[in-house]
């Protein structure tokens, strides 16, 4: 019979602009209790954007945690309340690297972290690739005025998951995907899904 982990308290520890830390004193078999910190996100949507040419859009773009530039796919925070996941994929599309999509189709869903942290990441496969203008007041600022675009063939970008090159969990579980779902053709979920 399964467990039910009831939260016994809970404190909020810290608020920022991104993330919160709070720490829940929860219910444990045997009738223990055991302190979890949990650091709450707001979820985050990632764009395998491959184009005619079986060449996927990638960014390489600094981040500070690890003080070093890291190969990525175009992608971004659910902070825009009651925009549908989708839509968030689809501007951030648009921000980054200034493309829109015909088809889209939802690849993917991960917990990042999921021992501390609640982020869900969805990543979508889009095609049928076309250019389009940045949206009207999104500026390029901060890490992305650095940034590189590069378009890599969907094989070579799996080739440099193998190789350690692409290490980005959202970039590596997005690649990895793509790359079977062009080799098999499972059944995608809508861009609606979960």
């Amino acid at each position: 019979m399964s467990h039910s982990y009831e939260v016994l308290a809970s404190e909020e520890v810290y608020a920022g602009r991104v993330i919160s830390l709070r720490r829940d004193t929860v219910a444990m078999p045997g009738g223990a209790e055991s302190v979890r910190e949990v650091v709450h996100h707001p979820g985050a949507v990632g764009v395998v954007a491959i184009d005619d040419q079986d060449r996927v859009v990638l960014l390489r773009q600094y981040r500070h945690p690890l003080g070093e530039h890291l190969w990525e796919l175009p992608a971004g925070l659910r902070d825009v309340d009651g925009e549908p996941p989708v839509e968030g994929a689809r501007r951030e599309l648009a921000e980054e690297v200034q493309l829109a999509a015909e088809h889209w189709s939802l690849l993917a869903t991960a917990y990042s972290t999921p021992g501390f942290c609640d982020e869900k990441v969805l990543v979508y496969l889009a095609e049928g690739l076309s250019p389009v203008d940045r949206p009207e007041g999104f500026t390029v600022e901060h890490e992305e005025l650095d940034m590189t675009v590069e378009r890599v063939p969907l094989a070579d970008a799996v080739q440099q998951v193998f190789d350690g090159t692409i290490r980005n969990a959202l970039a590596v579980i997005g690649i990895l995907a793509a790359a079977q779902a062009r080799a098999t053709r499972p059944r995608l979920r809508p861009v609606d899904a979960d």
